[in-house]
């Protein structure tokens, strides 16, 4: 009788634990970013909570409260999730909702990347209509999004605010006169002191505090990081804690913002860890060198980026990708430097080059990110700054402002229809081979993603301002092949093996071919 009941004991002890994980694997398991970005399928749209949904009444472009405005919250931010999905987004990227710094602060809300403390959220965000609490608010959001098969990504910030320091100096770097390091320019942060020595790394308080914040980000939903300037932090740390997370949530995404043109570190101070290493440690993609596209004037360094980094990315073992990093929150509007023209080649390089496509809350609604209150006294402040800063041309990240958006749906309608396209072509887009097209013209982009019988060919003139006559040696055509334009029609009856072209400034043209 006792064996019985020991073996009874044992067995239900056993499958307890077998339910208790089955459950968790099954709450923590299923989201498939990290699948989903190694396959270049995800779409990611990047925004700051505080100002994706708020209300600016009279127009200022600053948050009134005492107007009765209201500011971006995890609530609010609700309403959009149906907009986004209407672009083909199924993916979020949400910038820090980490408690900001006041002290020493830039800007009159704080920077959303001077975190505060590891270990809650930013009362910035809460709606104080909502009977919840602010981390239930945080997860009804992340639960909407996943309502609607769209993923989320929180950023994790790389240095700590002034305030952070000051209640917690042990966790930071210092300098000869011990003071701690303000890395690069970014006056509001001081510089992590993260060990390099194992046995000294994995018991410091900095090692532990990321590790609960993965905790606390998957608790509340998130299906991956961004790791803020991910070059600043060693290989050993990043490969313990991407680990540590996978342990918890399998298909956890693990995203650097590291890019081959970036080679120094933010301080003399300061580790750098770059990109190839960083993936080595386990993550699964990083920025690229997209955002040099405005220097790209011609194909050349076009085609060898995109060429080099495929050859580079098939030697992991674990598949490897990138995102369109043609514009993020740090890169001044492709607006100022193109106009539409530009954003729509973006648009259409985002749908159909060999990456997961990203666009800033913004971009696609037209907003060249231009504040008339940039700099200027502010008439409140909730920090210790009493003027607007900005970085002009770049979303607002300092202070409570409006909702991002322009006066054009333009771009709207072309998002829909490069994701139409390459929904309705995504094996080729997403798995198929990149094959470049001759041209006598240096300022033509041309390529092929090429799969199963079917290639989507895309023919860009990069210059804005002139037209320029080519000819292209178009691959994968024979007189059998059929030919189906999607974007400009007017040259479908050229189409051969060798096209002779003549394209508008910022002319695309785009057109499938089967068998």
């Amino acid at each position: 009788m006792v064996i019985k009941k020991a073996i009874y004991l044992l067995i239900f002890f056993i499958t307890a634990n077998i339910s208790a994980y089955g459950q968790n694997t099954e709450e923590t398991d299923n989201s498939g970013l990290r699948t989903m970005f190694q396959n270049n399928q995800a779409v990611i749209y990047s925004l700051n909570i505080r100002t994706f949904n708020a209300n600016d009444k009279n127009g200022n472009g600053i948050i009134d409260f005492s107007l009765g405005e209201t500011s971006g919250s995890f609530i609010n931010a609700i309403e959009r999730l149906d907009e986004l999905k209407s672009l083909g987004i199924n993916t979020i990227h949400l910038l820090p909702i980490t408690p900001t710094g006041k002290i020493k602060a830039l800007g009159t809300a704080g920077s959303l990347y001077s975190m505060a403390d590891f270990t809650s959220l930013n009362l910035q965000l809460s709606d104080s209509q909502s009977d919840l609490s602010l981390k239930n608010q945080a997860k009804k959001f992340f639960d909407e999004c996943h309502k609607r098969n769209i993923k989320v990504i929180v950023d994790l910030p790389s240095c700590g605010a002034y305030d952070l320091y000051i209640n917690r100096p042990d966790l930071f770097a210092v300098d000869e006169q011990n003071n701690p390091v303000i890395p690069a320019d970014w006056t509001d942060v001081r510089l992590f002191y993260v060990p390099n020595d194992n046995k000294k790394l994995f018991k410091s308080d900095i090692y532990i505090l990321h590790k609960f914040f993965i905790d606390y980000m998957i608790n509340l939903g998130a299906d991956g990081i961004r790791a803020d300037v991910a070059t600043i932090k060693p290989y050993n740390f990043w490969h313990e804690l991407i680990k540590y997370a996978r342990s918890k949530k399998k298909d956890f995404l693990f995203l650097a913002e590291a890019s081959e043109s970036w080679k120094q570190p933010a301080s003399d101070k300061a580790y750098f860890t770059d990109y190839k290493k960083l993936l080595e440690a386990g993550f699964d993609g990083y920025y690229g060198d997209y955002f040099n596209l405005n220097n790209w004037e011609t194909s050349e360094p076009f085609y060898e980026s995109i060429i080099t980094r495929e050859n580079f990315l098939t030697k992991y073992d674990e598949k490897k990708s990138t995102i369109g990093s043609f514009e993020t929150h740090d890169i001044i509007s492709p607006l100022l430097f193109g106009g539409e023209n530009y954003s729509k080649i973006i648009i259409w390089l985002n749908a159909t080059l060999p990456l997961n496509p990203y666009y800033v809350d913004g971009f696609l609604q037209g907003d060249d990110y231009l504040y008339n209150y940039s700099n200027k006294k502010a008439s409140e402040t909730y920090t210790d700054d009493e003027y607007y800063y900005v970085h002009q041309g770049q979303i607002d990240i300092f202070n409570f402002s409006r909702k991002p958006t322009g006066d054009t749906s333009v771009l709207i309608d072309e998002q829909k229809l490069a994701m139409d396209t390459r929904n309705k072509n995504l094996e080729q887009i997403t798995h198929g081979q990149f094959i470049k097209l001759n041209s006598n013209n240096n300022k033509i982009f041309a390529y092929q993603r090429v799969l199963n019988n079917r290639a989507v060919t895309v023919i860009i003139n990069r210059n804005l301002a002139a037209s320029e006559n080519a000819c292209l040696k178009i691959k994968n055509i024979t007189k059998k092949s059929k030919i189906n334009f999607i974007k400009d029609t007017e040259n479908k009856n050229l189409v051969k093996s060798t096209l002779n072209i003549v394209m508008k400034p910022a002319q695309i043209v785009i057109f499938t071919i089967e068998n």
